[in-house]
């Protein structure tokens, strides 16, 4: 079943607003009899039911609500390094679909492409659209947060009690528990730092030290960019909802 967000809290009856109107009405060709889901901006979920379709309005009526829970049960930042191409909106895609809270996109030490103030905003505009696009497709009840960071050392890294670094030169060195480790334990508010496509330069791992965060080894391999944040969620996934 379809899925929405509003940004408004929602009443007995709701009219949608244009882009909505043209998703449903248009592109999936919804008609007065037919239900889709909404969240509202309380996160609160609502099965609904198209009651009037005419003059290129729509107007829906509340049925119930939906009590489900589908979000991670710790909120997840993952602050990954800017990289070439498109590689921002696949991780956009993929991890609001893995259930993160938050994504931060940073220019790293070793980017090759970086964003200066200008492209940044139109960059962020155009992945939080990715991000609402699949918590929508995944039944999220939440949008995660797309946010640009000029450099790595300008995040706030005090809000979080747990946090990591996905660094290849750990997992080089044999090191294999550390993320096992962290899973295990508690955590309510956990950021991630991955690096572009050049890692993390030396004096960002010096900052990172400083700022408590823990260096941890991702297993044997060495994965893209794009994939070692979707691994680390899929590992959440398991070590928090799954066993």
């Amino acid at each position: 079943m379809q899925r929405y967000f509003a940004k408004e809290t929602i009443n007995d009856e709701y009219s949608l607003p244009k882009e909505m109107y043209k998703h449903a009405i248009k592109v999936m060709r919804m008609s007065e009899g037919d239900e889709f889901e909404l969240v509202d901006n309380n996160q609160s979920v609502f099965l609904m039911e198209l009651v009037l379709v005419e003059n290129n309005t729509a107007t829906a009526r509340k049925v119930k609500e939906i009590t489900k829970n589908v979000e991670l049960p710790i909120d997840v930042t993952i602050a990954c390094g800017i990289s070439k191409g498109d590689k921002a909106e696949f991780i956009v895609q993929k991890a609001t679909e893995m259930g993160v809270k938050k994504i931060i996109f940073f220019n790293g030490d070793y980017s090759v492409a970086k964003w200066d103030e200008k492209r940044q905003k139109k960059k962020i505009e155009r992945l939080s659209k990715v991000a609402q696009s699949a918590s929508e497709q995944s039944h999220r009840n939440f949008i995660p947060e797309v946010e640009y960071a000029s450099k790595l050392s300008s995040i706030d890294f005090s809000k979080y009690d747990t946090k990591l670094v996905a660094y290849e030169e750990s997992a080089k060195q044999g090191e294999k528990s550390t993320l096992y480790q962290i899973l295990n334990g508690k955590i309510e508010n956990m950021i991630a730092i991955f690096g572009p496509e050049g890692g993390i330069s030396p004096n960002e791992i010096q900052m990172l030290l400083q700022k408590d965060c823990k260096l941890a080894g991702l297993g044997p391999r060495i994965m893209r960019a794009e994939t070692a944040p979707l691994y680390l969620l899929s590992s959440i996934s398991f070590a928090k909802e799954l066993s």
